[in-house]
């Protein structure tokens, strides 16, 4: 008896990449890294956020950049916030808000808070 598998590149719901982290950790591996980790860390959430999205929203190199440079910080937040954050409520079924500017401020003035409030909203695709 012969099974079939379907077709993978033609999914057109593709399956989100599994990125649970709690936010409490962000911060920890944050600190211990000296903010090394936080490269990783949008690599990893820019993957999630693009498949959720069904589009690129954040670019690979936007989310490396993003980890070293302050000003791609700041965009890659903002497109977290405007762009994919909204397609992740919508997945989850929360009351969509807009996160872009309480993101772009803590992303100039404390870079690991907002990726605790990302991580965090980001978990809950995996409840």
């Amino acid at each position: 008896m012969e099974t079939t598998k379907p077709e993978e590149w033609n999914n057109s719901n593709p399956e989100i990449p599994v990125f649970k982290v709690d936010p409490i950790m962000v911060l920890v591996f944050g600190f211990l890294t000296c903010g090394l980790y936080l490269i990783y860390w949008n690599i990893k959430v820019a993957e999630v956020f693009n498949t959720v999205a069904k589009r690129e929203v954040i670019s690979q190199p936007i989310a490396i950049f993003a980890g070293c440079c302050m000003p791609i910080n700041i965009y890659f937040y903002y497109l977290a916030g405007k762009e994919a954050l909204p397609k992740v409520y919508e997945q989850t079924g929360e009351l969509q808000k807009d996160q872009s500017t309480l993101l772009i401020l803590l992303g100039f003035f404390f870079p690991i808070a907002a990726a605790m409030i990302v991580q965090g909203d980001i978990n809950r695709l995996y409840k």
